[in-house]
């Protein structure tokens, strides 16, 4: 049956002693394509386990509609695992923190009047119970009491460093039970008695997160609870990584030498990220601290297993400190997939956005400018349209409760950028003379919710107003921009467009050809910011001006043997029309 057991010091698979050697996958960071190669190099690593979350915010964007087909076909995933000898724990949140959008909530729990989130709220509560009926029922057949693989399933996330209401994990606990998830149940805090104590709960297994001294975090944890054995279930071996700083890393040799120090005290492990993949389109996360810190579109996580899914050394280090303690592991059978430099790639047609407003969006007009989330929008952009009438003298323009970043347009000119990370905050005048109009545009992108805090309540746009003066300007029409689907823009040819001649961003496109399907990456010299299309499908954003990272990781599996389409979403200008396909990855 698989069942996961444990007593004072020991866990137990079956009545037989084991030993939990795991890391991270997330199947929504990875092609489905490329999740067996990446838990084939995990099994080969010496691990017995994956273990990974679940987004309730892709797997129920629109409330009541669920999916979990393509890269949310979670029970593909765990049936993948399950071929390849792996147990699996599942953490289904409901929040995941995960340096995802939101921390995988469902932007659209902000539109219920009143709700609090991750509390013993009712309505909060009923979309929760909504969300598992589904995802358990898919999840169900698979655990460890009906033969399947998943051997213990989480309790909320690390919800010690958010609250500590009891009650509230007791109804997580409850709606588990109405589910028939009768597996082994656990909780994960930070390394504190503040945060043990607000987010575990009695009589289940409590496990710690951290990144080094294992040793004084143990005794900790044994302090608090004594009659359970120790786990790590994050062991922090690398990190993430935001836009305008630094790319993080951390050595082989050291990751080895902490693991080896969990592996003599005895003690369950399991590495986050083991590998981290990508967050695709716009669906990576933020921090907040004295301003919006968004994560990059790379969530490479300096793991063992890179992005583009490439043995690292400290792969290697790992592995060695495996079969010091457990034995010698077969040959490695794996290995690194194959990168291709395509080349160049011009884009020779042109699509504005603000020309297409009609296959992109539909209007909607109101006295004050609303939130994406009022709009019933998750990801993307928010363009707020107006006229302004004069007379009126020469004043700045104010953006009250900007949410994250706008480019303000005046009769087709960009007079600035705006955002509410501190690095860029233009100012801003406007005024017109008798009898004059001006149309003013607003375009607001979101650069993602934030994942972690106090702040997670992130709606995005406008949330108060915008004021000429001391006076809020009101009669707006408001455009929200997906970009789900591209398909339907209308190109000219790109000739001649530049920095200096773009109304607005630009959708450019280019063809390129494919005879041997490889992984690549996407470099964009001369572009500053925006995101990148292959044939439709978003890779995510790129931010040359803010670094660190330098290039999109491009999997192979969305490539086609012969013509394949690019398109390049600049935002800000661009400075040459050609794109470059490389065989090496640049994250700063």
């Amino acid at each position: 049956m698989n069942q996961l057991t444990y007593d004072r010091e020991h866990f137990y698979l079956d009545q037989e002693p084991f030993h939990i050697l795991s890391g991270t996958i997330h199947y929504f960071r990875v092609v489905p394509e490329y999740w067996e190669d990446r838990l084939r190099k995990l099994k080969e690593c010496g691990m017995n386990t994956v273990e990974t979350y679940t987004c309730w915010n892709l797997h129920e964007r629109k409330e009541g509609e669920f999916d979990f087909t393509g890269i949310l076909d979670l029970e593909r995933f765990i049936l993948t695992a399950k071929k390849l000898g792996l147990y699996l724990i599942l953490r289904p949140g409901p929040y995941i923190c995960a340096e995802w959008d939101m921390g995988g909530l469902p932007s659209w729990l902000l539109n219920i009047p009143n709700i609090r989130i991750r509390c013993c709220h009712d309505k909060y509560l009923e979309k929760v119970r909504n969300y598992y009926r589904e995802l358990f029922r898919i999840v169900r057949p698979h655990l460890a009491n009906n033969g399947g693989n998943i051997i213990a399933v989480q309790i909320e996330n690390e919800y010690g460093s958010y609250g500590d209401d009891h009650d509230y994990m007791q109804a997580i606990v409850d709606i588990y039970k109405e589910n028939q998830v009768d597996c082994t149940l656990f909780t994960s805090d930070g390394p504190g008695y503040f945060m043990l104590n607000g987010g575990s709960v009695k009589d289940y297994l409590a496990t710690i997160n951290f990144g080094s001294n294992p040793k004084d975090n143990f005794s900790l944890l044994k302090r608090y609870r004594p009659d359970q054995p120790v786990m790590c279930t994050e062991y922090w071996n690398g990190w993430f990584d935001h836009w305008y700083g630094e790319h993080h890393t951390r050595s082989g040799g050291d990751t080895a030498d902490t693991f080896e120090e969990m592996v003599v005290a005895n003690a369950a492990v399991n590495f986050y990220m083991f590998h981290g993949g990508t967050n695709f389109g716009f669906m990576n996360g933020a921090n907040y601290f004295d301003g919006l810190q968004p994560t990059i579109t790379s969530y490479d996580y300096n793991c063992p297993v890179s992005e583009s899914g490439d043995l690292t050394e400290k792969y290697y280090a790992i592995r060695s400190v495996m079969e010091l303690h457990y034995g010698s592991l077969p040959p490695l059978t794996v290995h690194n997939l194959p990168k291709m430099n395509y080349g160049a790639v011009e884009l020779t047609k042109k699509a504005e956005m603000f020309t297409n407003l009609g296959v992109l969006s539909s209007p909607v007009t109101s006295s004050y400018p609303q939130t994406m989330e009022e709009l019933g929008q998750d990801f993307g952009f928010l363009l707020y349209k107006t006229t302004l009438k004069g007379p009126f003298e020469t004043m700045e323009l104010t953006i009250d409760g900007l949410q994250d970043r706008a480019h303000i347009y005046l009769n087709g000119k960009l007079l600035g950028i705006k955002e509410n990370t501190g690095k860029r905050d233009d100012k801003i005048e406007v005024g017109l003379d008798f009898n004059e109009e001006a149309e003013l545009l607003i375009l607001v992108e979101n650069l993602g919710r934030v994942n972690y805090g106090g702040h997670i309540c992130d709606q995005k746009g406008i949330l108060k107003g915008i004021r000429i003066g001391s006076q809020y300007h009101f009669g707006w029409t408001m455009y929200p921009i997906t970009c789900d689907d591209i398909s339907r823009l209308s190109y000219a040819s790109a000739e001649d467009e530049k920095k200096d001649t773009m109304v607005g961003p630009l959708f450019l496109k280019g063809t390129f050809e494919v005879k041997d399907k490889a992984d690549s990456f996407v470099e964009l010299p001369g572009f500053t910011k925006g995101c990148v299309f292959i044939n439709g499908f978003n890779l995510g954003r790129y931010w040359n001006s803010a670094g660190p990272q330098k290039t999109l990781y491009l999997p192979a599996p969305l490539l086609k043997e012969g013509s394949n389409e690019i398109v390049v979403l600049e935002l800000d200008g661009y400075t040459n029309d050609v794109v470059q396909l490389i065989d090496q990855e640049n994250l700063g």
